[in-house]
């Protein structure tokens, strides 16, 4: 793990988290059928593993709040932010104690990622939306299955870009 400083870290920063926003932005513009509404690829997640594990948590956590909310302010709503941040916030807390357990690989702790960040958005839309209990079974299954596919390919990308980019934070300013 590396430590940035001064304003080599600022200007990492920021364009890590341009990065992301842009991601997002591009990704919102696929087309999905209306039965995954809100679902997205979650390509975004390969910039936050790749901070997670050349950065630090605090940097990922951060970046992922900011992008959030940034996209919510420019392209959604309140309740667009609240379900993103669920899902956000969870997974990045269970990548996060995933990575330190060491017994996970780069693929495995996105895996653990794509599925708790659906699960957090589905929380959210369970207590919001007061959901019965056979909508609730159904919708996870997908959910579930759906994180499992886009986790996996988001950690196999992450694998391939990590040698990429392990140099950019090892520049001194």
């Amino acid at each position: 793990m590396m430590r940035l400083s001064g304003s080599t870290s600022i200007a990492r920063f920021g364009m890590l988290l341009a990065a992301a926003v842009l991601i997002s932005y591009v990704e919102s513009l696929i087309p999905m059928p209306r039965f995954f509404y809100g679902f997205k690829l979650g390509l975004v997640n390969a910039i936050l593993l790749s901070v997670l594990y050349l950065v630090n948590a605090r940097t990922a956590f951060l970046i992922s709040v900011l992008r959030i909310i940034l996209i919510g302010l420019l392209f959604g709503n309140l309740l667009s932010m609240l379900y993103s941040l669920a899902g956000g916030i969870w997974s990045l807390l269970l990548m996060w104690a995933a990575k330190k357990s060491a017994r996970f690989s780069v693929v495995g702790v996105s895996v653990i990622g794509g599925v708790s960040h659906n699960l957090g958005q589905l929380l959210i839309a369970a207590f919001i939306l007061q959901m019965n209990r056979s909508s609730l079974l159904f919708y996870l299954s997908v959910l579930i299955l759906l994180g499992l596919l886009t986790g996996t390919l988001i950690g196999f990308l992450t694998t391939k870009l990590l040698p990429y980019l392990k140099p950019l934070f090892q520049m001194k300013a």
